[in-house]
C-alpha cells in the first residue's frame, strides 16, 4: 500500500517535456544560450525541432540587427543559419570601417574598428604612415608605421552599440615586420574609459617577441626628440621581464593582438566608450608595425564541463 502511494506521488511529480507543444520548448530554450540551446537539442526529435526553430534563434541575434545587417549584404536559409554566418565570419559595416560578429556561444556582439576608423597622428603623412593592402586583413587597407617617434593611436564606438550587462575587452590588433624596431624595450601606455572619465592605464609592450628575442638592446644615438636614430651598437642592460599578459599573443587568423583595457557595459550609460595605445614621452624612433585595427569584443568564460 505504501509502495503504490510512493510510485503515485512520484508520478504525479513527473513532467514529460516532450508532451509539450514546440514553441513551448522553443520558450524555455530562449531562458538558455545557443551553445545550451545546442547541447539540449540531443534529448529528442522535439528539443531538436525546437531548437532550429526561426522563433527561437531570433531571440539569440541582437535586437534591431535588421539595422545594422544591411539586407542585401547575406544569404541564409533560417535564422540558425544567420546566427552561425555571423559568429563565423565578421560583416563589414559602415563602408567597410567597421566588422560586426557574434560571441559563439553567447550571441553578444562584438566590433572591430579598422585603422581607417582610428584617429593614428601623422597617418596621412607618408614619411611616417603608409596605407598598404594585404590579403591577410578584413579590411581594404592597414596602416604601415614607416618611422616615427611619437606613437599616438585613438579609437572611439558608441556603447549603444554594445551589448548591455555585458563585460567587454578591446584589444590592438597588428603585426610586426621584418623591419620592426623601437618597440622591445619602450613600453606603451594603452587605456579604456568612457570619453571625459579617467579610465583604466596600463603598460603593454609592443614586442612580438615577447622580449625573449635579445639580451641586451641596441640605444640609438640622436641629437634631439624628433632626428632619426644612428644605430652604433650601443648596448645597455635589459629591464627585468614584465608579466607575460602586457606582451602580444597570437590570434587564430595569424595576427597579434595586446590587450588595452575592459569596460562593463551596463547598458544604462550613454556617450563613447575611446581607446588609446601612446608612446608619446620616450622620444626613441620606432617603426615595422602594421595596424589591422581595435577589436572590442565581450570577455567569456566558457566552462568544458
Amino acid at each position: 500500500m505504501e509502495r503504490a502511494e510512493a510510485q503515485a506521488g512520484t508520478g504525479a511529480m513527473s513532467l514529460d517535456l516532450n508532451a509539450l507543444p514546440q514553441d513551448c520548448i522553443a520558450t524555455i530554450l530562449s531562458l538558455t544560450s545557443p551553445r545550451d540551446a545546442c547541447r539540449l537539442s540531443l534529448v529528442s526529435t522535439l528539443f531538436k525541432s525546437a531548437s532550429d526553430s526561426d522563433a527561437l534563434w531570433e531571440t539569440f541575434l541582437p535586437s534591431q540587427y535588421h539595422s545594422v545587417i544591411p539586407s542585401s549584404s547575406l544569404s541564409f536559409s533560417s535564422k540558425k543559419h544567420l546566427y552561425l554566418i555571423l559568429s563565423q565570419n565578421p560583416l563589414l559595416i559602415d563602408g567597410g570601417r567597421k566588422s560586426f560578429s557574434l560571441e559563439r556561444g553567447s550571441g553578444k556582439k562584438c566590433y572591430m574598428l579598422s585603422a581607417r576608423d582610428l584617429f593614428i597622428v601623422w597617418s596621412d603623412t607618408p614619411t611616417y604612415w603608409r596605407w598598404v593592402s594585404t590579403p591577410e586583413s578584413r579590411f581594404e587597407e592597414v596602416a604601415e608605421l614607416v618611422c616615427a617617434c611619437w606613437f599616438e593611436i585613438r579609437g572611439k564606438i558608441n556603447i549603444s552599440l554594445l551589448s548591455s550587462m555585458t563585460h567587454y575587452k578591446a584589444y590592438l590588433v597588428f603585426k610586426a615586420t621584418s623591419r620592426a624596431y623601437g618597440f622591445g624595450f619602450e613600453p606603451v601606455e594603452v587605456s579604456v574609459g568612457l570619453v571625459g572619465t579617467e579610465g583604466s592605464k596600463r603598460t603593454v609592450y609592443l614586442d612580438a617577441e615577447g622580449g625573449r628575442g635579445q639580451r641586451h638592446r641596441i640605444v640609438p644615438r640622436r641629437a634631439g626628440l624628433f632626428s632619426r636614430p644612428r644605430f652604433l651598437g650601443l648596448r645597455a642592460s635589459v629591464p627585468p621581464r614584465a608579466s607575460d599578459d602586457q606582451y602580444p599573443t597570437g590570434r587564430v587568423d595569424g595576427w597579434l593582438e595586446i590587450e588595452l583595457g575592459e569596460f562593463f557595459n551596463e547598458g544604462s550609460f550613454d556617450g563613447d566608450l575611446e581607446m588609446s595605445v601612446l608612446e608619446v614621452k620616450a622620444g626613441h624612433w620606432k617603426g615595422g608595425l602594421v595596424i589591422q585595427g581595435i577589436e572590442i569584443r565581450p570577455n567569456i568564460y566558457v566552462s568544458d564541463s
